[in-house]
């Protein structure tokens, strides 16, 4: 059976002074296993590029969404789009990764810089085949996925940065690999943590005043890891033996959150609570250590943090540095979360808390839950597989 999943994630930034970037990434599903991801770039920036690559992306990815072929989308799409009477060029280029059963990739490039493939701690070299469509050239490519692959779609906005400022010539296909393979390979990053360092070196090249739309989209073939999360007591005390025998006899890590929940699972499992002195700054509650658990914290108010960091990585992923780096309790979380884990299965209780009924207190059981929503929410639009078990 294969186990491998991919892992996607982008970044763009804006041509210095636009408040709409001319890049378009859409992901699209088909099945369980099968994506299309796939990334457009609008001829020069601002408000007409946007509508120009947003328009490519959703009509490549319907299309297909639909199940029509790559070639009856491509050459759609290259009889759609306009060619600037000036430049003579198309207005907006593209890039099609299709995702097959998570066994292989096909990638259809038109005029975007070619895809980088990071394979066995090299820059991956494979072959092109051109195809020649209303007159266009198109590349198509077909790669059989191997665990630890990662595959770099780029929009010209990177390969140009530092054009007249440290590069004379910018910054070359060869130059990003080599930037990116030690990164890469120091392992634990998310696709969408990769694509942010990548971008935020772009945008350092570009002296923070880029020159066009750059967009990096990191795609990341790995196998999957699950990670288990236990959040609160059972509402039925007579619920908690089953409870937590369901959750320890599950595969992959295991992370326990909250003071009760924590002292149930030590006398389950037998073995001491013990408490961190450490109290960082960060203002979340210090962990605790368990034997045969990997991460135990506090409840409500670390996974409150939690839920603020998802809503920012699903997004412009601007507070990366403080969960990326921390060591606090929501920070440690969200590393096992969203860099580790592809499947996350939570086990929450329903037991109300007597500490949260205090009315000064901005903590209730709805809070509870609604953390809880909110969290696997951003964790599903990460790609992440997620159940919730209730008790």
């Amino acid at each position: 059976m294969n186990d491998l999943c991919v892992d996607i994630g982008f970044k763009s930034v804006n041509h210095y002074g636009e408040q709409l970037c001319g890049d378009h990434l859409d992901v699209v599903e088909q099945g369980e296993n099968s994506r299309v991801i796939v990334l457009a770039d609008g001829l020069g920036s601002g408000v007409k590029a946007s509508i120009l690559s947003t328009l490519t992306s959703k009509i490549i990815s319907t299309m297909m969404s639909e199940g029509l072929s790559l070639e009856e989308s491509v050459q759609t799409i290259v009889k759609t789009l306009p060619v600037c009477s000036v430049r003579g060029v198309a207005y907006s280029t593209f890039t099609i990764v299709r995702i097959v059963d998570n066994v292989s990739a096909e990638i259809i490039e038109f005029d975007n810089p070619k895809t980088i493939i990071l394979r066995d701690g090299k820059n991956f070299e494979y072959n092109r085949t051109e195809m020649v469509i209303e007159g266009k050239k198109v590349y198509n490519s077909t790669i059989s996925l191997k665990d630890g692959d990662v595959f770099i779609v780029l929009s010209d906005g990177c390969p140009h940065a530092g054009i007249g400022n440290l590069y004379n010539f910018g910054w070359k296909r060869e130059e990003i690999a080599d930037y990116m393979l030690p990164v890469v390979y120091a392992g634990g990053y998310s696709a969408k943590s990769l694509a942010t360092i990548l971008i935020d070196e772009v945008n350092k090249l570009y002296d923070y005043k880029p020159g066009d739309d750059a967009t990096a989209c990191i795609i990341k073939v790995r196998k999957r890891q699950a990670v288990n999360i236990l959040f609160g007591p059972p509402s039925d005390r007579d619920d908690t033996q089953r409870m937590m025998s369901l959750f320890f006899s599950k595969e992959g890590k295991h992370i326990v959150c909250g003071g009760t929940t924590s002292s149930i699972v030590a006398k389950f499992l037998n073995k001491p609570l013990k408490t961190s002195l450490s109290f960082d700054k960060s203002g979340i509650p210090p962990i605790a250590e368990i034997e045969g658990v990997d991460l135990v914290t506090e409840g409500v108010i670390t996974m409150n943090k939690v839920v603020e960091y998802a809503k920012d990585a699903v997004g412009d992923n601007n507070l990366y540095e403080q969960w990326g780096f921390g060591h606090d309790g929501a920070s440690l979380i969200c590393r096992l979360l969203f860099e580790e884990a592809t499947d996350i299965n939570f086990y929450v209780g329903r037991a109300v808390n007597p500490a949260h009924q205090n009315p000064d207190l901005p903590i209730n059981f709805n809070i509870k839950m609604t953390l809880v929503e909110e969290l696997s929410k951003c964790l599903k639009q990460m790609g992440k597989r997620i159940r919730v078990n209730y008790f």
